[in-house]
């Protein structure tokens, strides 16, 4: 089944709003990307008006700021991901996760599935 991103059908109260047109394709949303910890992958989505996303697919490098400047070093593991507890286990990187680096501990700044890069900061 599609994944829809317009207008609920239905109200607050449970009841059903008239349907004043049917769905647009430019209503439709797209599954998740789900950035795991490995192997550089990524891949390139069409957007509207000619735009080109990039999805992280897979990574095991990452942009970290210590306070000055940013620096290019490998993850180890993921420690902690707000998004969903289950994230960890699988290895999941989302904006807010903390991931061990070889600088220490640092927070995933950047959307990984959408910007097509993990950006860290480190935390003291």
């Amino acid at each position: 089944m599609a994944i829809r991103h317009g207008k609920s059908r239905r109200k607050a109260s449970g009841g059903r709003y008239k349907a004043c047109r049917k769905g647009r394709a430019f209503e439709l949303g797209r599954e998740p990307t789900y950035t795991k910890l490995g192997e550089i992958k990524a891949k390139i989505i069409d957007g509207r008006s000619g735009i080109k996303k990039v999805a992280l697919l897979s990574c095991n490098e990452a942009n970290v700021f210590d306070g000055k400047k940013y620096h290019k070093v490998k993850i180890q593991t993921i420690l902690e991901n707000p998004a969903n507890r289950n994230f960890i286990r699988r290895n999941i990187i989302t904006k807010g996760a903390v991931i061990q680096t070889e600088l220490g501990k640092a927070k995933v700044t950047s959307r990984p599935g959408r910007e097509g890069t993990i950006n860290a900061v480190l935390v003291k």
